[in-house]
Order: structure tokens, then C-alpha cells, then sequence
């Protein structure tokens, strides 16, 4: 498997061919429009994710290959990987601010993957706990304002207990969206620094000990040529 980040919250996820398929498949969550001051090169998937309609997650159009698109809670399958969205809200007052957000799990190659999207709520319900199991994998918001920030997020991290933490819709250069950087949440984690990688490759032997890691990546996004 090999996750790479475009910045926000947009990933695109290839895997190896599964038992019942020869050929990789490719998997991309929430592609955002060049309104936010960033720009997605030229982006195939087999299927697309999308955790809510705002312009920085929802922009389709950016996909090639004519997707298959999930756009909301459920349970689905394609290509062998098994997804399930659940619900959740975008904000602290039960979605009155921003509405609603869906959380994915991607299951494939004996591996669980959680995409928090934009999540805000101050902590997950039991019920979302269950919906979402044990996580191999988590992306999550850090960057506060619109979602969770680096204390949040460190309490979301505490309640799903993942091996992996790769942090997500933060400030990085071009984004005409205020957030906070990745610095604070590496505080709040404990972290001094951590070497920030293109690509993130990963099988389910690599996984061994208790401790957690956090996975840092460079956004791939192209930066949109002045006129």
C-alpha cells in the first residue's frame, strides 16, 4: 500500500491486486477545487471518497477514470476493499455550525484505515468507537478553526488508539485557508520533529510493538501558476 497526501485532507491510497483482481487499485478522499490557493495534478482512482460538500473536499471533477463515488455513511464493497462511513458532525453543536461530516474506514490488505474528514466534535461517541474498530492508520485533522486542533486531536487519538497517525488540514504554504501549523500538534504529541516524507508505503508485517508512530508527509498539490 502507498498513501500519498495532496494537503488538506485529500489522500490518494494505491494497493497491491487483491485475490480476486490482477490489476492495482487506487482509492483518492476528498479533493478540493483551486479556490483554496492549491491545485491537484491530474488524478485517476477507482474510487472516491468524499466526507462532505464543502469546496476543499468535495470537487469530483478533479477525478479521472470515472470513479465510483461514496459520498455518505453505509457500508460498501468494490474492488475488494471493504468501506464503511459513519456519521458524524462538523462542529461541537451537533452540526448547527458546518453540518455533517462522514467518517471512513477503509479495509484492505489486513489492514484498517480511518479518514476523519472534517471532524469536530469534542470526542466520539461509543457508538462511532464501535462503528470505527481497531485502526491500523488514522488521518486526522490538526489545524483547528474548522475542525479539531492539536489538543483534540490528541484526545481523538486517544480513544481510537491507532498504530499510525498521519495529521492532516493544517497550514501549509499556498493554502489561503487559516489553520495552524504542524508544530503544535507535534507538541502536544511529544514530538520534537518528524522527517516528512513523499510517499508512505506500508504492508502489515511492517506493524510490530505497541508504540505509535506519526507519519508526516509533503503535500504533492501543484501550486497554480500566476497569469
Amino acid at each position: 500500500m502507498h498513501i500519498v497526501w495532496y494537503g488538506q485532507s485529500c489522500f490518494k491510497i494505491t494497493l497491491q491486486p487483491q485475490k480476486r483482481s490482477k490489476q492495482w487499485a487506487s482509492l483518492v478522499i476528498d479533493p478540493f477545487s483551486e479556490s483554496i490557493g492549491l491545485k491537484l495534478p491530474k488524478i485517476e482512482a477507482d474510487v472516491l471518497l468524499v466526507t462532505h460538500e464543502h469546496e476543499d473536499h468535495g470537487n469530483r471533477s478533479a477525478i479521472g477514470k470515472d470513479p465510483f463515488i461514496i459520498d455518505g455513511p453505509g457500508e460498501y464493497e468494490i474492488k475488494d476493499i471493504f468501506i464503511y462511513g459513519v456519521q458524524s458532525f462538523h462542529d461541537k453543536k451537533l452540526g448547527e455550525e458546518r453540518g455533517l461530516n462522514t467518517i471512513y474506514t477503509i479495509t484492505v490488505e489486513d489492514m484498517r484505515i480511518c479518514h476523519m474528514g472534517d471532524f469536530g466534535q469534542e470526542e466520539l461517541t461509543s457508538k462511532q468507537l464501535e462503528d470505527i474498530g481497531d485502526v491500523d492508520i488514522l488521518m486526522i485533522p490538526v489545524g483547528g478553526k474548522y475542525t479539531i486542533d492539536a489538543k483534540g486531536a490528541t484526545k481523538i487519538i486517544a480513544q481510537i488508539e491507532p498504530r499510525v497517525v498521519i495529521p492532516m488540514h493544517y497550514s501549509i504554504p499556498e493554502l489561503k485557508i487559516e489553520l495552524d501549523d504542524l508544530s503544535a500538534f507535534l507538541k502536544a504529541v511529544g514530538e520534537k520533529k518528524v522527517d516528512a516524507v513523499e510517499k508512505f508505503s506500508v504492508a502489515k508485517k511492517n506493524f510490530s510493538g505497541e508504540e505509535m508512530s506519526i507519519v508526516s508527509l509533503i503535500p504533492q498539490a501543484k501550486k497554480i501558476s500566476k497569469k
